[in-house]
């Protein structure tokens, strides 16, 4: 019977800001488990002011007094390895649950970052209030806006290929990682190609909602518990032999991604990507594909922040297959 694991996080089970092949897993278990990471999400510098009444989690306050390394900006829970995962294997992430895991996000912007650095010059931090049990969070500006939560979690990924060395969590790449993508909520399934002996899968960056985009830089960036089932696919599974990319499905869409500094490019990438979705799918030529596309998938911004920009592809399920 598959069985559940859960990963607190603490100063010994985060990474903060890395993918690297050659960081050992927390565990290792066996395909189709379930692991259950708690996620914290902020570094010192955004946290809220005392007067404000809010708190900072225990579990991120002990991180903040560990002082770990740090390369990029996201504090992630892992990794986690699955037994029997080998390169050219896929690694399937079912998204069973996620948990709001504090009181408050926050949403911030500063100078050089986001989409309009030159039109916003400098530094501002919004600390939202969470009502966990409405799953509601209210921005305080103008007379306050309330927002239906929709949380998922920016960052998902295994370890990258060995000979890219420790890379930073701000760049999404063929690993996965910062991939923002807002459909990844609770009942997706993520698929990401394998690079290292057991995968070793990592999840963090918590977000509570965000915009297509993700414009200024933030989303509602707060602490997550995820709920993750981890299943090996040899080979790439039956469906997806030439997997090398990561793909995605939600309860009634099918994702492909593209991810480049030039948006441009972005998209040709989450569009060569579907085309090649369907043509595995179907008995039909990559022009026929081409064309079914232009007429029945909508593509995304997933977000101009990260360097690398992203695009996602998204196929109704029912149209074609």
């Amino acid at each position: 019977m598959p069985a559940t694991h859960r990963i607190a996080a603490t100063p010994e089970t985060v990474r903060w800001g890395a993918f690297d092949a050659g960081f050992a897993p927390l565990l290792e278990i066996p395909s189709g488990d379930l692991v259950v990471l708690e996620c914290v999400s902020g570094a010192p510098e955004v946290m809220p002011a005392p007067e404000t009444g809010l708190k900072v989690p225990p579990a991120l306050a002990a991180i903040h007094a560990a002082r770990p390394p740090r390369l990029g900006p996201h504090i992630l829970t892992g990794p986690v390895a699955v037994t029997g995962a080998e390169p050219g294997d896929v690694l399937r992430i079912d998204i069973e649950k996620i948990e709001l895991g504090w009181d408050w996000g926050f949403c911030g912007f500063r100078p050089l970052f986001g989409t309009l650095p030159e039109d916003f010059p400098y530094a501002r931090m919004l600390h939202i209030p969470v009502d966990r049990a409405a799953r509601t969070g209210h921005v305080p500006v103008g007379p306050g806006v309330t927002l239906p939560l929709s949380p998922f979690f920016g960052v998902m990924g295994v370890a990258p290929p060995s000979e890219w060395g420790a890379i930073s969590t701000k760049e999404p790449r063929a690993h996965g990682g910062n991939l923002d993508n807002k459909e990844l909520t609770e009942g997706s399934t993520l698929w990401l190609p394998v690079h290292v002996p057991g995968g070793n899968f990592s999840a963090g960056d918590g977000h509570g909602v965000q915009g297509d985009g993700e414009v200024c830089i933030n989303a509602l960036e707060m602490c997550l518990t995820g709920h993750f089932r981890l299943t090996l696919e040899k080979g790439g599974g039956a469906k997806d032999p030439a997997l090398r990319y990561p793909r995605a499905e939600t309860a009634t869409h099918y994702i492909s991604m593209g991810m480049h500094e030039d948006l441009d490019l972005a998209m040709k990438q989450a569009l060569r990507e579907m085309i090649g979705f369907i043509v595995a799918r179907m008995n039909v030529s990559p022009a026929d594909a081409y064309q079914l596309c232009s007429l029945a998938v909508d593509f995304h911004v997933t977000q101009t922040v990260n360097g690398e920009k992203g695009v996602h592809g998204m196929l109704r399920k029912g149209l074609f297959f």
